[in-house]
């Protein structure tokens, strides 16, 4: 009990909706990514598809959400700066708790292509949490602070796809959306009663537009190759997620429990971003968090290359936890230096933004991996990826040399 009064009554405010968010986004995590390393085996299931139309039908059922959040995220960011972030939580949990659990009733992919865009319209959970810590957290650190909410995440995303493929097991795949949004109702419990937010309403007056906002960033083009950087980022990591589970089958020649060892290909590289990305925070706090950044896109482009020639499932989980290594390096970067470097009045639609650029590369990865999959092969998809990597890695460099100047 006293652990307890600790935890809600006596700690910084900040600490405490770390805590409360971190559980939040771990919840978000798990019930997000129930269902999601089966998807493409689960529309397989909704009719007869060629292996093409299968491929494209995976990549647009996945790019379908991440489109709609990329239009809809700078109009809830708005909202955000003028309502508050707490507000958007609220909205996220329910909007997406009832999407994913009608989901569970769909017996044409178009009805779930439908419910997707609807899901991809309530979205941002994650990106408000990330909004309400970073106007609170000291900037010194921030780097710490975001490392560890990301885990919160990740480690929902980690375990999400195991229990998952345990419930495929045993029960088919549509009891998985009914968990899926019963979690989601609970994350907004839990938001609604534990997080507490000190926001100062913004008048519609005194809200900048657009251009207004980017004409006064003080570090407008760091910002902006920010997001170019997680718009690729979410591009090379979504590429290969359409085609994952299909690629697990044709490893193990279509024998064995593909649904679990899919589930553990998925979760595998999260197991690595769980325990890494707290630590690559804190070193990038003491020596420079872009450094951290261009190490992660180095272990990316390092790792994608041998995928393409891998034998059997082992090698492959091997190679996804190292991944994971990468991943934990990149997010959770950008999003400390646009922290550190954005103004407190307009985090909430900056932050909007980067979701939309990282939206719009989980449109393009998933359509980009399902072409080459259906017209080449499933290898060939780690090598286009490999390829946007290398792209990333030179932009970043450009962007972190200014952003050693500018410091």
């Amino acid at each position: 009990m006293q652990k307890i009064k600790t935890l809600f009554f006596f700690k910084e405010v900040w600490q405490r909706n770390l805590v409360v968010l971190w559980f939040g986004c771990f919840m978000t995590g798990v019930g997000a990514s129930l269902i999601s390393p089966f998807l493409a085996l689960y529309i397989d299931s909704l009719g007869n598809f060629s292996k093409q139309s299968l491929n494209l039908w995976s990549g647009l059922v996945f790019a379908s959400t991440y489109l709609i959040t990329a239009i809809v995220s700078p109009l809830w960011g708005r909202l955000a700066d003028q309502k508050g972030r707490k507000l958007m939580l609220l909205r996220a949990a329910v909007g997406m708790g009832i999407s994913i659990f009608l989901m569970g009733f769909v017996t044409q992919v178009w009805q779930l292509l439908a419910l997707r865009m609807l899901l991809g319209l309530f979205s941002g959970f994650t990106s408000n949490s990330t909004a309400l810590i970073a106007t609170a957290t000291p900037k010194k650190y921030s780097g710490k602070v975001l490392g560890t909410l990301a885990t919160g995440t990740v480690g929902g995303t980690l375990l999400g796809p195991i229990i998952g493929g345990g419930i495929v097991q045993a029960t088919g795949y549509r009891t998985t959306f009914f968990i899926t949004g019963i979690i989601l109702l609970l994350v907004f419990l839990l938001a609604l009663f534990f997080v507490k937010e000190d926001f100062i309403p913004i008048e519609k007056t005194d809200i900048k537009n657009s251009p207004g906002i980017f004409a006064k960033l003080p570090y407008r083009n760091l910002i902006l190759g920010m997001f170019l950087t997680t718009f690729m980022i979410q591009l090379t990591n979504m590429s290969i997620s359409p085609i994952l589970s299909l690629y697990v089958r044709e490893i193990m020649h279509q024998s064995g429990n593909i649904t679990l060892m899919s589930g553990v290909v998925a979760s595998i590289s999260g197991i690595a971003t769980l325990l890494a990305a707290p630590r690559f925070g804190i070193l990038g706090d003491k020596i420079g968090t872009q450094k951290i950044l261009l190490g992660g896109l180095v272990i990316s482009f390092i790792v994608f290359i041998p995928m393409i020639f891998v034998t059997n499932i082992w090698q492959m989980v091997a190679l996804r936890f190292i991944m994971g290594l990468a991943d934990a390096a990149l997010v959770p970067s950008v999003q400390a230096i646009l922290m550190r470097f954005t103004p407190s009045d307009v985090t909430g639609r900056i932050f909007s933004y980067n979701q939309s650029a990282q939206s719009l590369g989980a449109v393009v990865g998933p359509i980009v991996g399902s072409l080459v999959a259906g017209y080449f092969d499933y290898r060939y998809v780690f090598l286009v990826t490999a390829i946007f990597v290398c792209i990333n890695l030179v932009s970043v460099l450009r962007y972190t040399k200014k952003l050693t100047a500018q410091i």
